[in-house]
C-alpha cells in the first residue's frame, strides 16, 4: 500500500485511558513502546492481567487510523490523536481489513506485527457520550464491526516519528481475519 503514513505517536507511563502525543516513540523488540504502561513481554492491560498475568502481551502497540477521527468528526464527535489510548495514528491504510500477521515496517528499521483488533471499552464514553456507540457498528447480518483500531507486537525496535512512511507487508499464505485480542 502506498501513501501509508504516521500522523501521530504517543505513550504514557501510567495506566491512563488517554496517552500523550510526543515527537517520537521508541519501540523495543518483544516489549512494546519504551516507557509506556502497556509495554511488557506479558500482558499489561489491567483487566487482562487480573485474569492471566503470565499471558503473552499481544497488545504491545495500539494503532488507530486517522480516517476514524474524520468519520467521528462528521458525526459531531471530536477525538484527538492519543485520546483513545493509541500509540500510533496512521493515515492511508485500512487497519481493520488487514490480516492477522501483517507487518508494518518503518524508516528506522522498526517493525511491528498486527495481532488483532482492539476491544472497545465503555471508557470511550468519557471522551464523548456517544463514542462507544459510534465505534461499534452493528451490521444488518448481525455481525459487529469494532472500529477502535488494531493491536500489535514489536518485531524489531527503533524510533517512530510523526510523518514516517509505513511499508505494509501482508503475511504469506492464507489470510486470517482479525479478531479481538
Amino acid at each position: 500500500m502506498s501513501g501509508a503514513t504516521v500522523i501521530a505517536v504517543a505513550s504514557d507511563s501510567a495506566h491512563n485511558f488517554s496517552k500523550h502525543t510526543k515527537p517520537a516513540i521508541t519501540l523495543v523488540a518483544g516489549f512494546g513502546v519504551a516507557g509506556d504502561a502497556h509495554a511488557g513481554e506479558t500482558v499489561q492491560h489491567l483487566s487482562d492481567k487480573k485474569k492471566n498475568p503470565e499471558a503473552l502481551n499481544l497488545r504491545q502497540v495500539h494503532l488507530i487510523h486517522a480516517e476514524l477521527f474524520d468519520e467521528l468528526g462528521e458525526q459531531g464527535i471530536k477525538v484527538l490523536p492519543a485520546q483513545m489510548g493509541e500509540n500510533i495514528v496512521t493515515r492511508g491504510v485500512d487497519l481493520l481489513s488487514l490480516s492477522e500477521g501483517t507487518e508494518f515496517h518503518f524508516p528506522s528499521g522498526a517493525a511491528i506485527q498486527i495481532t488483532g483488533l482492539r476491544s472497545p471499552c465503555k471508557k470511550l464514553n468519557t471522551i464523548h457520550p456517544d463514542l462507544l456507540k459510534a465505534v461499534v457498528e452493528k451490521r444488518a447480518d448481525g455481525s459487529v464491526n469494532k472500529k477502535t483500531g488494531v493491536m500489535s507486537i514489536v518485531l524489531t525496535g527503533g524510533e517512530i516519528c510523526e510523518g514516517d512512511t509505513i511499508k505494509v507487508v501482508a503475511p504469506e499464505g492464507e489470510q486470517k481475519a482479525l479478531e479481538c485480542v
